[in-house]
């Protein structure tokens, strides 16, 4: 089951910073044990409207790839060659481990601009079965507005 949690995530109310409507991710780490694995991602999405509430299923909602706004593709390498294993959940809603739905969290204040810290812990499957052990995932987030992220690479890891 995978876990999300968004930790910190806060409107600036000091600074009058003007950030682009599309979100903008960095990647911070990525670390494996075992049987989990932990990505780490700063992001900034300049109209406030990243995430998505319990409800958001339905209405522009439906299409099944807008039911989530954190997209991880996974990545073998494959004879020195990065190869995506395309999974899609349109196809079969229950072989999705690694997309996301971070929960929406109201900007307070006058500043409706987000910036925050998403972590995401993918336990206990993070890897795809096959005969390739080192991976890596290419990420981007979208808003309510499916205004979409610069896509973000992971530092590769190797299969447990």
């Amino acid at each position: 089951m995978a876990v999300v949690i968004v930790l910190s995530l806060f409107a600036s109310c000091l600074k009058r910073t003007e950030y682009p409507d599309e979100p903008t991710l960095k990647f911070k780490s990525l670390r494996t044990t075992a049987d989990s694995a932990i990505i780490t991602l700063e992001f900034i999405d300049g109209d406030g409207n990243f995430g998505l509430g319990q409800g958001d299923t339905a209405g522009i909602f439906d299409d099944c790839l807008k039911r989530y706004n954190m997209y991880c593709e996974y990545f073998e390498q494959q004879n020195g060659v990065w190869v995506h294993r395309k999974i899609d959940p349109c196809l079969n809603p229950n072989a999705v481990p690694f997309y996301y739905r971070i929960p929406y969290v109201e900007p307070t204040g006058q500043v409706k601009s987000q910036e925050g810290e998403i972590k995401v812990v993918m336990t206990p499957f993070y890897s795809l079965s096959g005969a390739f052990d080192t991976c890596r995932f290419e990420i981007h987030i979208a808003d309510r507005s499916f205004n979409t992220s610069n896509t973000i690479v992971t530092s590769s890891y190797l299969k447990p």
